[in-house]
């Protein structure tokens, strides 16, 4: 047997369970808010066009609005400055949209601090613990963060001094930019990065040193406490939009159950 045909087997066995990762899009999706003079996305909205009536008797559907970055999605290199020439989200390779799924828990940390950030430290201790990541990797921060997902206003922690979630220090985004094999990370938060990662250096140093260095991100992730510390495998399925900075995805991950 194939080892393609091994996992069609163990899925109709249910030896193998497909847990979705996705936060369900509507227009009550928790979304980003830019501070002036910045410009935001639009949210996501339904358009009806037709629903079994004069404009389409037999048929119902709508057209969809909704920024690229909106719900659970993936950032692609384009989306930031240092990315600039590099890929946009249809040209990302499908190999890298399928590997293994490393869940790291912080759920700890940030219950006692909303602002924790992950260091390098974090990382090498987990590695010294469970083995090296492996490569074309995707690892994925567990908060408990999704906890939040249904109210705009707790997701994103606003107050005045700005937005309170958890996310990574500039150090840790540059070490796992240059010495990391992964594809990329995933997070539980509405972005890659802190919620105050503008007071960073360098601002938003998710962003600047992934992207830049052709590794990926997802954001808005649900269920990872679901899944294994590792041994799952992810499969991240983007709309493939040409000159795309970002797309909203449908992520799933592969558990022996």
């Amino acid at each position: 047997m194939s080892p393609v045909h091994e996992v069609l087997a163990a899925l109709a066995t249910g030896t193998v369970e497909v847990v979705d990762l996705t936060a369900p899009l509507s227009a009550d999706t928790p979304t980003l808010v830019l501070p002036e003079p910045f410009s935001n996305l639009i949210d996501f909205s339904l358009e009806e066009v037709s629903a079994y009536n004069e404009p389409g008797p037999y048929w119902k559907h709508h057209n969809i609005h909704t920024g690229e970055h909106i719900g659970t999605h993936i950032d692609a290199p384009i989306h930031w400055i240092s990315g600039r020439e590099g890929k946009d989200v249809a040209q990302l390779d499908p190999a890298r949209l399928v590997g293994p799924a490393v869940v790291l828990d912080f759920t700890k940390e940030t219950e006692a601090d909303p602002d924790f950030l992950v260091d390098v430290a974090h990382l090498v201790a987990w590695q010294e613990e469970h083995g090296a990541f492996p490569a074309n990797a995707w690892l994925l921060f567990r908060t408990g963060w999704e906890q939040y997902g249904h109210d705009q206003q707790a997701f994103l922690n606003l107050d005045e001094n700005g937005s309170h979630t958890p996310g990574f220090t500039a150090e840790c985004a540059q070490w796992m930019a240059q010495e990391l094999k992964i594809s990329g990370i995933g997070v539980e938060t509405v972005g890659i990065d802190a919620g105050n990662a503008a007071t960073l250096n360098p601002p938003f140093p998710v962003h600047y040193f992934l992207l830049g260095a052709d590794k990926y991100g997802i954001t808005s992730l649900k269920n990872l406490a679901k899944l294994p510390t590792h041994g799952a495998m992810i499969v991240v399925a983007p709309l493939p939009i040409v000159g795309g900075t970002g797309a909203p995805a449908r992520v799933m991950a592969l558990i022996q159950k």
